[in-house]
Protein backbone atom coordinates (compact mmCIF):
# COMPACT_ATOMS: atom_id res chain seq x y z
CA UNK A 1 0.00 0.00 0.00
CA UNK A 2 1.50 3.39 -1.01
CA UNK A 3 2.23 5.85 2.21
CA UNK A 4 -0.68 8.58 1.82
CA UNK A 5 -3.04 5.65 1.38
CA UNK A 6 -1.37 3.78 4.22
CA UNK A 7 -1.47 6.91 6.48
CA UNK A 8 -4.86 8.10 5.76
CA UNK A 9 -5.64 3.93 6.76
CA UNK A 10 -4.14 4.28 10.07
CA UNK A 11 -5.61 8.03 10.65
CA UNK A 12 -8.74 6.45 9.98
CA UNK A 13 -8.47 3.36 12.21
CA UNK A 14 -7.28 5.37 15.09
CA UNK A 15 -10.28 7.71 14.90
CA UNK A 16 -12.34 4.83 14.69
CA UNK A 17 -10.82 3.25 17.57
CA UNK A 18 -11.26 6.28 19.92
CA UNK A 19 -14.91 5.83 18.88
CA UNK A 20 -14.75 1.98 20.25
CA UNK A 21 -13.28 3.30 23.24
CA UNK A 22 -15.82 5.92 24.20
CA UNK A 23 -18.87 3.30 23.52
CA UNK A 24 -17.42 0.98 26.11
CA UNK A 25 -17.97 3.37 28.97
CA UNK A 26 -21.69 1.31 28.41
CA UNK A 27 -19.38 -1.55 30.98
CA UNK A 28 -19.20 1.05 33.46
CA UNK A 29 -21.62 0.71 36.39
CA UNK A 30 -23.28 4.45 36.14
CA UNK A 31 -24.16 6.37 33.07
CA UNK A 32 -22.37 9.90 32.53
CA UNK A 33 -24.10 13.23 33.33
CA UNK A 34 -26.31 14.66 30.97
CA UNK A 35 -24.08 17.72 31.52
CA UNK A 36 -21.10 16.18 31.13
CA UNK A 37 -21.96 14.59 28.08
CA UNK A 38 -23.31 17.83 26.46
CA UNK A 39 -20.05 19.70 27.34
CA UNK A 40 -18.12 16.85 25.58
CA UNK A 41 -20.26 16.97 22.51
CA UNK A 42 -19.53 20.87 22.54
CA UNK A 43 -16.22 19.93 23.05
CA UNK A 44 -16.59 17.66 19.90
CA UNK A 45 -17.90 20.77 17.80
CA UNK A 46 -15.63 22.94 18.59
CA UNK A 47 -12.56 20.44 17.37
CA UNK A 48 -14.93 20.15 14.29
CA UNK A 49 -15.28 23.54 13.60
CA UNK A 50 -11.07 24.46 14.30
CA UNK A 51 -9.92 21.52 12.08
CA UNK A 52 -12.38 22.54 9.69
CA UNK A 53 -10.29 26.05 9.50
CA UNK A 54 -6.78 25.41 10.43
CA UNK A 55 -6.44 21.86 8.92
CA UNK A 56 -8.38 22.07 5.84
CA UNK A 57 -9.48 25.31 4.66
CA UNK A 58 -6.37 27.65 5.31
CA UNK A 59 -3.94 25.29 3.79
CA UNK A 60 -6.14 24.78 0.73
CA UNK A 61 -6.48 28.65 0.19
CA UNK A 62 -2.75 28.41 0.55
CA UNK A 63 -2.21 25.79 -2.07
CA UNK A 64 -4.50 27.71 -4.31
CA UNK A 65 -2.65 30.57 -3.98
CA UNK A 66 0.49 28.81 -4.74
CA UNK A 67 -1.20 27.38 -7.62
CA UNK A 68 -2.11 30.76 -9.41
CA UNK A 69 -5.81 30.39 -8.61
CA UNK A 70 -7.41 33.21 -6.72
CA UNK A 71 -7.75 31.32 -2.97
CA UNK A 72 -11.25 31.72 -1.83
CA UNK A 73 -12.92 30.57 -5.15
CA UNK A 74 -12.22 26.74 -4.57
CA UNK A 75 -12.47 27.55 -1.18
CA UNK A 76 -15.76 29.05 -1.40
CA UNK A 77 -16.84 26.51 -3.88
CA UNK A 78 -15.48 23.42 -2.16
CA UNK A 79 -17.00 24.72 1.26
CA UNK A 80 -20.52 25.14 -0.30
CA UNK A 81 -20.25 22.04 -2.12
CA UNK A 82 -19.47 19.87 1.09
CA UNK A 83 -22.87 21.36 2.67
CA UNK A 84 -24.76 20.54 -0.31
CA UNK A 85 -23.21 16.94 -0.49
CA UNK A 86 -24.40 16.16 2.99
CA UNK A 87 -27.88 17.73 2.62
CA UNK A 88 -27.86 15.34 -0.38
CA UNK A 89 -27.22 12.34 2.08
CA UNK A 90 -29.28 13.76 4.20
CA UNK A 91 -32.26 13.84 2.54
CA UNK A 92 -31.91 10.23 0.99
CA UNK A 93 -30.01 8.09 3.81
CA UNK A 94 -32.77 6.83 6.42
CA UNK A 95 -31.89 7.75 9.75
CA UNK A 96 -32.95 9.10 13.20
CA UNK A 97 -31.33 11.72 15.33
CA UNK A 98 -30.62 10.17 18.72
CA UNK A 99 -33.57 11.59 21.28
CA UNK A 100 -35.90 12.10 18.68
CA UNK A 101 -39.13 9.58 18.12
CA UNK A 102 -39.54 7.16 15.02
CA UNK A 103 -42.08 9.81 14.04
CA UNK A 104 -39.42 12.32 13.29
CA UNK A 105 -36.98 9.59 11.17
CA UNK A 106 -35.56 11.57 7.75
CA UNK A 107 -34.76 10.28 4.36
CA UNK A 108 -36.54 7.86 2.11
CA UNK A 109 -39.62 5.96 3.66
CA UNK A 110 -38.14 2.60 5.39
CA UNK A 111 -39.36 -0.53 7.63
CA UNK A 112 -35.50 -0.28 9.36
CA UNK A 113 -35.62 -0.71 13.23
CA UNK A 114 -34.95 2.31 15.51
CA UNK A 115 -31.27 0.94 16.24
CA UNK A 116 -30.65 0.84 12.43
CA UNK A 117 -31.54 4.70 12.01
CA UNK A 118 -29.94 5.55 14.92
CA UNK A 119 -26.62 3.81 13.77
CA UNK A 120 -26.99 5.37 10.31
CA UNK A 121 -27.64 8.68 11.21
CA UNK A 122 -23.84 8.68 13.71
CA UNK A 123 -22.68 6.76 10.09
CA UNK A 124 -23.59 9.83 8.33
CA UNK A 125 -21.65 12.26 10.74
CA UNK A 126 -18.83 9.90 10.95
CA UNK A 127 -17.88 10.26 7.19
CA UNK A 128 -17.16 13.57 6.89
CA UNK A 129 -14.43 12.96 9.39
CA UNK A 130 -12.70 10.05 7.82
CA UNK A 131 -12.94 11.74 4.67
CA UNK A 132 -11.22 14.71 6.42
CA UNK A 133 -8.15 12.80 7.21
CA UNK A 134 -7.90 11.11 4.25
CA UNK A 135 -7.80 14.25 1.98
CA UNK A 136 -5.15 15.92 5.12
CA UNK A 137 -3.06 12.92 4.91
CA UNK A 138 -3.04 12.79 1.03
CA UNK A 139 -2.33 16.01 1.09
CA UNK A 140 0.41 16.24 3.03
CA UNK A 141 2.13 13.76 1.17
CA UNK A 142 1.50 15.05 -2.27
CA UNK A 143 1.49 18.52 -2.53
CA UNK A 144 4.17 20.18 -4.12
CA UNK A 145 3.50 23.64 -2.51
CA UNK A 146 4.51 22.34 1.14
CA UNK A 147 1.07 24.32 2.42
CA UNK A 148 -0.36 20.92 4.15
CA UNK A 149 1.94 19.33 6.18
CA UNK A 150 1.80 15.50 7.79
CA UNK A 151 2.46 17.08 11.17
CA UNK A 152 -1.12 19.08 10.53
CA UNK A 153 -2.79 16.16 9.10
CA UNK A 154 -1.67 14.29 12.08
CA UNK A 155 -2.94 16.91 14.71
CA UNK A 156 -6.10 16.96 12.67
CA UNK A 157 -6.63 12.76 12.83
CA UNK A 158 -5.56 12.98 16.90
CA UNK A 159 -8.20 16.25 17.02
CA UNK A 160 -11.12 13.96 15.25
CA UNK A 161 -9.85 11.09 17.64
CA UNK A 162 -10.73 12.80 20.75
CA UNK A 163 -13.96 14.42 19.91
CA UNK A 164 -14.92 10.91 18.82
CA UNK A 165 -14.91 9.36 22.46
CA UNK A 166 -17.76 11.76 23.37
CA UNK A 167 -19.82 10.21 20.17
CA UNK A 168 -19.14 6.88 20.88
CA UNK A 169 -20.75 7.49 24.48
CA UNK A 170 -23.25 9.03 23.20
CA UNK A 171 -24.39 6.18 20.91
CA UNK A 172 -24.28 3.21 22.91
CA UNK A 173 -25.58 4.56 25.86
CA UNK A 174 -28.87 5.33 24.70
CA UNK A 175 -29.35 1.93 23.32
CA UNK A 176 -28.66 0.96 26.52
CA UNK A 177 -31.49 2.77 28.61
CA UNK A 178 -33.30 1.19 26.01
CA UNK A 179 -32.61 -2.18 26.72
CA UNK A 180 -30.05 -3.32 24.78
CA UNK A 181 -26.92 -5.35 26.52
CA UNK A 182 -23.98 -3.54 27.12
CA UNK A 183 -21.78 -5.62 24.38
CA UNK A 184 -24.53 -4.94 21.46
CA UNK A 185 -24.44 -1.44 22.68
CA UNK A 186 -20.63 -1.25 22.39
CA UNK A 187 -20.73 -3.16 19.01
CA UNK A 188 -23.53 -0.53 17.34
CA UNK A 189 -21.83 2.39 19.18
CA UNK A 190 -17.97 1.49 17.51
CA UNK A 191 -19.61 0.51 14.68
CA UNK A 192 -21.36 3.88 13.84
CA UNK A 193 -17.78 4.96 13.10
CA UNK A 194 -16.38 1.80 10.83
CA UNK A 195 -16.95 4.15 7.83
CA UNK A 196 -14.12 6.59 9.01
CA UNK A 197 -11.16 4.36 7.76
CA UNK A 198 -13.07 3.59 4.53
CA UNK A 199 -13.77 7.50 4.13
CA UNK A 200 -10.23 8.35 4.98
CA UNK A 201 -8.81 5.64 2.24
CA UNK A 202 -11.39 7.37 -0.24
CA UNK A 203 -10.30 10.64 1.05
CA UNK A 204 -6.66 9.75 0.16
CA UNK A 205 -7.20 7.96 -3.45
CA UNK A 206 -9.71 11.42 -4.63
CA UNK A 207 -6.41 13.75 -3.54
CA UNK A 208 -3.87 10.87 -5.63
CA UNK A 209 -6.39 11.40 -8.55
CA UNK A 210 -7.54 14.92 -8.97
CA UNK A 211 -4.30 16.79 -7.06
CA UNK A 212 -5.45 19.77 -9.23
CA UNK A 213 -8.41 19.54 -7.59
CA UNK A 214 -6.54 19.45 -3.98
CA UNK A 215 -8.10 23.01 -2.95
CA UNK A 216 -11.55 22.07 -3.93
CA UNK A 217 -11.65 18.73 -2.08
CA UNK A 218 -9.79 19.85 1.33
CA UNK A 219 -12.38 22.90 1.28
CA UNK A 220 -15.05 19.96 0.73
CA UNK A 221 -14.38 18.04 3.30
CA UNK A 222 -14.55 21.26 6.08
CA UNK A 223 -18.11 22.17 4.57
CA UNK A 224 -19.34 18.44 4.39
CA UNK A 225 -17.88 18.64 8.62
CA UNK A 226 -19.53 22.19 9.33
CA UNK A 227 -22.85 20.48 8.03
CA UNK A 228 -22.68 18.19 10.38
CA UNK A 229 -21.99 21.08 13.21
CA UNK A 230 -24.53 22.87 12.47
CA UNK A 231 -27.27 20.88 11.86
CA UNK A 232 -26.79 18.11 14.78
CA UNK A 233 -23.62 18.23 16.85
CA UNK A 234 -24.51 21.72 18.93
CA UNK A 235 -27.94 21.33 18.64
CA UNK A 236 -27.63 18.11 20.32
CA UNK A 237 -25.72 18.93 22.77
CA UNK A 238 -28.10 22.25 23.29
CA UNK A 239 -30.97 20.11 23.50
CA UNK A 240 -31.51 19.36 27.36
CA UNK A 241 -31.19 23.05 28.88
CA UNK A 242 -27.12 22.98 28.97
CA UNK A 243 -26.59 25.96 26.53
CA UNK A 244 -23.45 26.89 28.59
CA UNK A 245 -21.85 24.06 29.84
CA UNK A 246 -22.22 23.08 25.66
CA UNK A 247 -20.62 26.41 24.90
CA UNK A 248 -18.32 26.38 26.75
CA UNK A 249 -17.06 22.76 25.74
CA UNK A 250 -16.89 24.21 21.89
CA UNK A 251 -14.77 26.80 23.28
CA UNK A 252 -12.18 24.61 24.52
CA UNK A 253 -12.37 21.97 21.78
CA UNK A 254 -11.86 24.91 19.12
CA UNK A 255 -8.91 26.31 21.20
CA UNK A 256 -7.23 22.58 21.84
CA UNK A 257 -7.56 21.59 17.91
CA UNK A 258 -6.22 25.09 16.96
CA UNK A 259 -2.85 25.68 19.53
CA UNK A 260 -2.72 21.30 17.98
CA UNK A 261 -2.83 22.11 14.56
CA UNK A 262 0.02 25.26 14.93
CA UNK A 263 2.29 23.12 17.61
CA UNK A 264 2.13 20.25 14.84
CA UNK A 265 1.14 21.88 11.80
Amino acid sequence: MEAPLLYALLGGLFTWGLTALGAASVFLAREPSRKLLDGMLGFAAGVMLAASVFSLLVPGMEMAEAQGVTPWVPAVVGFLAGGALLRLLDRLLPHLHLGFPMEAREGIPTPWRRTTLLILAITLHNFPEGLAVGVAFGAASLDPTGAATLGGAIALALGIGLQNLPEGLAVAWPLRRAGVGAGLAWFYGQLSAIVEPIGAVLGALLVQEMLALLPYLMALAAGAMVFVIVEEVIPESQREGNGDVSTFGVMMGFALMMALDVALG
